[in-house]
């Protein structure tokens, strides 16, 4: 038997659409840095286990204005997150001159049962939690089997390097003092007096080759499109380095290192270091494992190598963090959008 719906039907179907500003979103997350960091590890599990859809990013690039670009992160994530969605982020690395941050983002959620979208959030502080909640994990999860680090060393003094910073606070790290290198001094010194603030002694570092040298848990987040270290002797100490912005290490590197990836067919491409790699080895022996492989103990990280971690960033991640948001927007000030979609029926 054939049940139609009808125009009625579809009208009280049809989900409500909300609106989450930034405002919102920061504070529903400000509080939960440790609660972010487990329903990232939710997410990546549940991405190992398959139980995922997460299609290759897609980067809309300009000829006239090379450095920029605006990515497109389609994805679905099944089990206990059960959500649809597509995050749309730029990155305008010019924007940092005139004060502006360099990335901006929106994030759209849609519902499972009819495809709706139900919810625009602002994403950029989605992406950096989630970005920063994967970095801690990491630091949790590959250093088991090995002192615990106690020099944090950070190269690019940006947004994202605060936000690392946070999530390894709330992670329960504790640094004897913390070394800063960025290109730019007052950036360094926003993000020393930033950490100086917590009673944590910062210095800010001349050159990337000290704070390497000198730190065991190292923090790659730049705007570099290249590789611009290519020295391996500087890591002979064994550090673990979570390399966030991709693209700082040059194939020596990563070559002497163990090399851990969040998914390899989503790290080795667009040029990122380990894609670099690939092209100069011809194969990809130089992978360790993912971070999954290390989570379900499929794969032991070494206690004496030196590590890098290279997330690629799945969009399966923001998705898991994004709804955690919704869930909790209503009673924090999201924007209900009444009669948001007009045309439910049929024939007008």
């Amino acid at each position: 038997m054939t049940i139609a719906v009808t125009d009625l039907d579809a009208a009280q179907t049809a989900p409500s659409f909300t609106v989450v500003p930034g405002a919102v979103v920061h504070q529903v997350l400000d509080g939960a840095r440790r609660e972010v960091i487990d329903v990232v590890e939710e997410a990546y599990r549940t991405h190992g286990a398959g139980a995922t859809v997460n299609p290759p990013s897609s980067f809309l690039r300009f000829p006239e204005r090379p450095a920029s670009r605006i990515i497109a992160l389609p994805a679905s994530a099944g089990g206990a997150i059960g959500v649809d969605g597509i995050k749309w982020i730029s990155s305008f690395p010019e924007n940092i001159a005139s004060g502006l941050p360099r990335a901006s983002a929106v994030m759209i959620l849609n519902d499972q049962r009819t495809g709706y979208p139900t919810a625009c959030l602002e994403a950029s502080i989605i992406s950096a939690a989630r970005t920063a909640a994967s970095a801690a994990l990491a630091a949790r999860t590959l250093t088991a089997g090995r002192p615990a680090p106690r020099r944090l060393g950070i190269v690019g003094a940006g947004l994202i390097s605060r936000y690392v910073y946070e999530y390894l606070q709330a992670d329960g790290w504790e640094f004897e003092r913390i070394g800063i290198h960025d290109l730019s001094t007052d950036h360094a010194g926003g993000l020393r007096e930033r950490i100086e603030r917590d009673g944590v002694p910062a210095e800010v570092h001349p050159d990337a080759e000290s704070l390497v040298r000198g730190s065991d848990l190292i923090v790659f987040a730049t705007v570099a499109a290249t590789p611009h270290i290519d020295a391996p002797e500087w890591f002979d100490h064994h550090p673990v380095v979570l390399h966030v912005s991709l693209r700082d290490l040059a194939p020596s590197v990563i070559r002497a290192a163990a090399n851990f990836v969040d998914d390899a067919d989503h790290c080795l491409r667009a040029a990122t270091s380990v894609h670099l790699t690939e092209q100069e080895t011809g194969n990809r022996n130089f992978l360790a494992g993912t971070l999954y492989d290390v989570l379900t103990g499929a794969v032991a990280p070494p206690a004496t190598d030196t590590i890098v971690f290279s997330p690629f960033g799945l969009g399966v991640l923001d998705l898991a963090v994004a709804k955690l948001v919704h869930g909790r927007a209503q009673d924090a000030g999201a924007i209900t959008v009444d009669g948001f979609f007009h045309e439910l029926r049929r024939h007008g």
